[in-house]
């Protein structure tokens, strides 16, 4: 099936941010080719008029120029919260790298999550933001598991990009989201990244919605060994899992001489080693 691309103008690219950490949203598209199969962000398709499946449409944001531009100056703005900025369109129609060129001569704190190493492309841009993180996802060092879940750049693509910008000095972070239960090795991820990093962000697999049920199903098919873990989980609610992960990365940290938190992603880098934070308890997180 081909998929369904166009442009749409929109008032504004800033949003209101209803995430804990920044003031604003910016999210240059609407959809993401990447299709992975657990986005939470594939609730965004109700305020659309596609039939087609999450993953299968991008819109593509036009917007002018914006305004009051200097209004956001010390405000916190997030890139990416909704849709990957740096998808492989982004190489064509360039609408995240057009957000950076009119926001670059202003102090704001930007943070951009992506999986992908198109964002290479605007180091030198980049490079002008003073206070700047750039977050990869990676929940898997086994590009099968990838490749199952997402048509995103491999895994060994995108810790060479963190790399190259760690080298830089822009700040980098590990987002090690989602973890999927007794699949995501999340100590190998950490001891893969730890050099190239200077934060370590980890997020349990929150599943909700359609997309609960393609996941469990297909840990049911291709993971029937663990599949009872997962309906202690996702049906009986049963927190045990992630609180014996919480224990058992607190100790590696400690053993490692990682600074580890939770809910807090304000801490500076420890010794030069990287920093953990640990975002498991999403209700404890809202409530903050």
């Amino acid at each position: 099936m081909k998929n369904l691309i166009k442009e749409t103008e929109v008032k504004s690219i800033i949003t209101k941010s209803k995430l804990p950490a920044s003031d604003y949203c910016v999210n240059p598209y609407i959809g993401c080719l990447h299709a992975c199969k657990y986005c939470y962000a594939s609730f965004m398709k109700r305020f659309t008029v596609h039939d087609e499946n999450w993953g299968d449409f991008v819109d593509v944001k036009v917007w002018k120029e914006i305004k009051n531009i200097d209004q956001y100056t010390g405000k916190s703005i997030f890139l990416g919260s909704v849709t990957d900025p740096y998808q492989p369109l982004e190489e064509k129609y360039e609408r995240t790298k057009a957000f950076l060129e009119e926001i670059k001569n202003i102090d704001i704190e930007l943070v951009i999550s992506t999986k992908s190493d198109l964002i290479l492309r605007d180091l030198p841009l980049l490079k002008m933001f003073r206070n700047l993180k750039v977050a990869w996802s990676i929940n898997t060092l086994d590009e099968n598991f990838k490749n199952d879940m997402d048509r995103a750049v491999s895994i060994e693509r995108r810790i060479e990009a963190m790399k190259k910008f760690h080298e830089q000095g822009i700040c980098t972070v590990c987002f090690i989201s989602p973890i999927f239960p007794k699949i995501t090795d999340v100590v190998s991820i950490i001891e893969r990244c730890k050099d190239y990093c200077d934060f370590v962000w980890l997020e349990n697999l929150n599943l909700r919605g359609v997309y609960k049920f393609r996941i469990l199903n297909y840990i049911k098919k291709k993971f029937p060994q663990i599949y009872d873990t997962y309906d202690d989980i996702y049906r009986k609610k049963n927190m045990f899992f992630w609180q014996n992960l919480d224990s058992e990365i607190s100790e590696y940290c400690k053993k490692n001489n990682f600074s580890y938190l939770k809910n807090n992603s304000s801490s500076k880098s420890h010794n030069g080693s990287p920093v953990v934070i640990n975002y498991f308890y999403h209700e404890e997180i809202r409530k903050k």
